[in-house]
């Protein structure tokens, strides 16, 4: 357990934007109110009405690793963060069903996308879940050539650097303003709830009516 943390502290690792604002509503129905926005305060650690429990703001990629190291009991990331990550260390008990999209694969319009997988050509695919992309790419059988991003995935295809590339998409509205089409749906994505094993067996008492009421206000 994190020396950051007592016995007694509840710490949940959250990403700004979507995810923080869909699991607000889960928390409320915890009895749980963070009392400072992340977009307005440069504090990387909020407060809320419960002492017990404090909010980390952290990098979407790094919510499991710091709930797996302990630093964090509790978080909620994203079905594309946790194949990724690959899950160690982390119980995953429930699907929030928050933040919804989906994982594709898109190409600059005009790219003969059918054409060159069904002709075997090797592809070079830009993305920054390079595990998810492999592992999809493998099962059609499709020979790629993995580029690593962080940003901008966009870019990639509009000045030559790959083919096609494969993110994560809502409404499909920044692919349509770079002139992007998406051409193959991989999978849905929602947010999870994850917890640290220890935490789990240590901090029970207080996290177990936390979870549950994360289930419930899940299920409406």
């Amino acid at each position: 357990m994190s020396a950051f943390q007592d016995n007694q502290q509840l710490i949940l690792a959250l990403s700004k934007g979507r995810i923080f604002d869909d699991t607000l509503p889960l928390l409320e129905a915890a009895g749980i109110t963070v009392t400072e926005n992340p977009e307005t305060s440069r504090k990387l650690i909020l407060a809320t009405n419960d002492p017990g429990v404090r909010v980390l703001i952290v990098r979407a990629t790094d919510v499991p690793t710091y709930v797996q190291h302990g630093a964090a009991d509790f978080g909620v990331a994203g079905k594309d963060v946790l194949l990724e990550h690959g899950g160690e260390g982390l119980y995953q008990p429930i699907d929030l069903n928050i933040a919804a999209c989906r994982m594709s694969v898109a190409v600059k319009n005009g790219f003969d996308y059918e054409t060159a997988v069904r002709q075997g050509a090797r592809l070079r695919v830009a993305t920054k879940f390079v595990q998810t992309a492999r592992e999809h790419f493998a099962k059609k059988g499709v020979h790629v050539d993995l580029i690593k991003l962080y940003g901008s995935m966009e870019l990639a295809p509009l000045v030559g650097l790959s083919d096609a590339i494969v993110d994560v998409v809502s409404t499909g509205n920044t692919l349509r303003a770079n002139d992007l089409v998406e051409v193959e749906a991989i999978m849905d994505i929602s947010s999870r709830l994850i917890v640290n094993q220890a935490a789990l067996k240590l901090k029970r008492q207080r996290l177990q009516p936390i979870l549950e009421a994360f289930e419930r206000a899940a299920k409406k």
